[in-house]
């Protein structure tokens, strides 16, 4: 905090001697040390309650983001793909999306002819064939390979051997 070395502490004690006088000077410097220490204890305090503060702080935006995070996840449990098509197959409304005639007309195109009703999905699901599954997977997949034997050269392939003559040296 303060830079103060061993000479200037022997330079403040030396004038602190010669104006308080050595019969007063123990008195002093125990009124300092207990001024100091109230100092330190009110600046520890500030601080515990400034970092105090700070972790109400935090645990309340931390409670708060974890209630987003529990209404988020409610949400999602209670969450019903398929109510929406329920309610629009109840209704008989169509939710396809179509032209209308003014933007047709407007774009210089003739009005879209009605369309039909669209096959509901059991009618897909039996118009559509169903593609073949592949065999299921055995020990025998990843059995190791057998070495292949190499095959014999050719004759064509084959080296030329000179022919031995009998009987020594060539």
């Amino acid at each position: 905090m303060f830079d103060i070395g061993w000479g200037e502490l022997v330079v403040i004690g030396v004038v602190a001697l010669i104006a308080i006088g050595p019969k007063e000077l123990p008195t002093v410097l125990r009124t300092i040390g207990q001024y100091m220490g109230k100092v330190r204890r009110m600046a520890n305090e500030f601080q515990g309650q400034f970092q105090e503060a700070l972790r109400e702080a935090e645990v309340a935006d931390l409670k708060k983001q974890a209630e987003d995070w529990k209404s988020t996840v409610t949400d999602f449990a209670n969450y019903d793909p398929l109510a929406e098509t329920a309610k629009t197959e109840e209704s008989g409304e169509r939710t396809s999306v179509e032209t209308s005639p003014v933007t047709a007309e407007a774009a210089g195109e003739a009005a879209p002819p009605a369309l039909e009703a669209a096959p509901s999905l059991p009618e897909i699901a039996t118009e559509l064939p169903l593609p073949e599954l592949p065999p299921p997977v055995t020990s025998v997949d990843f059995a190791p390979a057998e070495p292949k034997a190499e095959p014999s050269p050719s004759p064509e392939q084959a080296p030329q051997q000179a022919p031995k003559q009998a009987g020594g040296a060539a």
